[in-house]
């Protein structure tokens, strides 16, 4: 059986596992659309056999290059983390948890390996067309390797595709394919995907603003920017939509989320959506900094409901709602799902004691109830609410998730302007004049490193106290280890991971500066 262990242990291997996703996530998004943007100016060098062409596709396949080994570094120490720091965790979901992340390792990243050779040292070597092929197929494994990541992490929010096994104390993956085409894990590998396109479109316009502000390379600027406007132009919008599709779902199953990232309290039909809010410390539980209050806000009406239900009048329950219970709209009290879950564990707890006891007959009759399917549906589907001692702990940082999501869309409709514009001045011939918006564009670069940020905050601190939703909380999910061998490996990756960052700024910046080179070869 999962024990409850410390919760300073548990507060500080969340912590490690934050610091090592989020420095990995600062590399990761660069990589899958730098990756996809390169692989678009190499088809237009072989299409046209333009010599300009092959210089921009080889500088920015340079800057592809750095980033994507920096990346790397930090990725295989995130996935370490599983088995290091979250045992419990491995144990339990292993069989499911560790078929993506295999298919990762032995598939996708191993087609990266492959063809990332042919591109950085194929020229003149094999032949363009070849060498295209290699471009793309080391684009479409970067953008693989996040597939069966986030499909691990989309079972995380809403497990699918298995069953529990009483003899193990383990799930086990029945359907392969549930786990793969989850609706949810779809949208999050689109709208994640997307938004690093985004964000590497807005990196190749900023750095090209650059050069233009400089007077340097302006051939050169105003073909990228041309290529990052209209592709980074295109991923905003879908970002947008996959955006819109992923609330439904977090809406249905993960409705505490829901209400957190919209600062909802009590629910109500016809809910409106906050555009600009700010919170203060609330009236009625200022002990508790989950708890802010919005004390001024612009809100649309109707939009919330709309958003999550497609229905203008819908009911959308609130984080009072979802503690308390709201018997008017069915919603279970989250007293009422610790009771439950209590309950699961226990009738576990005794069909393994009848099996170690030698009371066969009793274990295969406690089996066969817990397998049931209405004990399934109405106790095991709560049983990670069986290690919450205080309903209080279901409640995520409602001001952090908040404020995450609102800088999110607030960023997302700038970036659709942005990249508008962009393309709307090189078309119009008259960017390279318009200094005031190179200023901006080359600032707009930290504002979608910020925004890309934003978006996990509100995937993975939203769901909070959840590993797996429902099922298991990260009280039960961590290693049984001393706090403090977490604090030590805490602050070495922190220095670790900063002197990466730094390294990796430096060797970009220094690169930039030396700009695109003409080739000479004939490839």
């Amino acid at each position: 059986m999962l024990e409850v262990i410390d919760l300073s242990l548990v507060n500080w291997s969340r912590a490690q596992f934050a610091l090592t996703a989020m420095y990995h996530w600062i590399f990761v998004p660069l990589t899958l659309g730098l990756a996809i943007i390169v692989a678009m100016m190499e088809s237009m060098y072989v299409r046209t056999g333009n010599p300009e062409w092959k210089k921009i596709t080889k500088f920015w396949m340079t800057l592809f290059g750095i980033n994507f080994a920096i990346g790397v570094a930090t990725g295989i120490i995130l996935e370490f983390e599983f088995g290091t720091n979250w045992s419990n965790y491995s144990w339990f979901v292993g069989d499911i948890f560790g078929a993506p992340l295999a298919i990762e390792g032995i598939l996708a990243f191993f087609m990266e390996s492959t063809f990332i050779a042919v591109m950085f040292f194929g020229w003149n070597k094999v032949s363009k067309k070849m060498h295209l092929v290699s471009t793309w197929l080391t684009a479409i494994g970067a953008n693989l390797s996040a597939l069966w990541i986030l499909v691990a992490n989309a079972w995380m929010q809403k497990p699918v595709g298995m069953q529990f096994n009483p003899e193990t104390a383990r799930n086990e993956m029945v359907s392969f394919w549930d786990v793969l085409f989850s609706p949810v894990a779809v949208q999050k590998f689109l709208h994640t995907t997307s938004s690093g396109f985004v964000l590497a479109a807005i990196f190749v316009i900023g750095i090209s603003a650059w050069y233009l502000l400089k007077k340097r390379n302006t051939v050169f600027a105003l073909k990228s920017i041309a290529v990052a406007a209209v592709f980074g132009f295109v991923s905003s919008i879908y970002v947008a939509f996959t955006g819109d599709s992923s609330a439904r779902y977090i809406a249905t199953d993960q409705p505490m989320k829901f209400a957190s990232f919209e600062g909802l309290y009590n629910g109500s039909e016809g809910a409106g959506l906050i555009a600009l809010g700010f919170m203060s410390t609330t009236d009625a539980d200022p002990s508790n900094e989950n708890l802010m209050d919005i004390n001024m806000k612009i809100e649309i009406p109707n939009i919330l409901s709309y958003m999550a239900y497609m229905d203008w009048d819908a009911f959308v329950p609130g984080i009072n709602d979802l503690i308390r219970g709201n018997e008017k709209y069915g919603i279970m009290s989250a007293d009422e799902k610790i009771e439950r879950g209590k309950l699961a564990i226990a009738k576990l707890k005794e069909f393994k004691d009848a099996k170690d006891e030698g009371n066969l007959q009793e274990a295969e009759q406690l089996k066969a109830e817990f397998l049931g399917v209405d004990f399934q549906e109405n106790y095991f589907k709560y049983f990670g609410y069986g290690y919450i001692h205080d309903a209080n702990m279901l409640i995520p940082n409602v001001p952090l998730t908040f404020y995450a999501f609102h800088t999110m869309v607030g960023l997302g409709f700038y970036f659709i302007l942005f990249f508008f514009l962009s393309f709307l001045f090189v078309i119009r011939g008259s960017l390279a004049r318009r200094r005031g918006f190179l200023r901006l564009a080359v600032w707009t670069i930290p504002l979608a490193y910020i925004a890309s940020q934003a978006g996990w905050i509100v995937a993975e601190v939203g769901r909070q106290p959840w590993v797996i939703q429902d099922l298991m909380p990260t009280v039960a999910a961590v290693t049984k280890i001393s706090a403090s061998a977490v604090q030590v490996t805490f602050w070495l990756f922190a220095l670790i991971f900063t002197l990466l960052l730094i390294a990796e700024i430096k060797i970009m910046v220094r690169q930039i500066k030396i700009g695109p080179k003409m080739d000479g070869g004939t490839n």
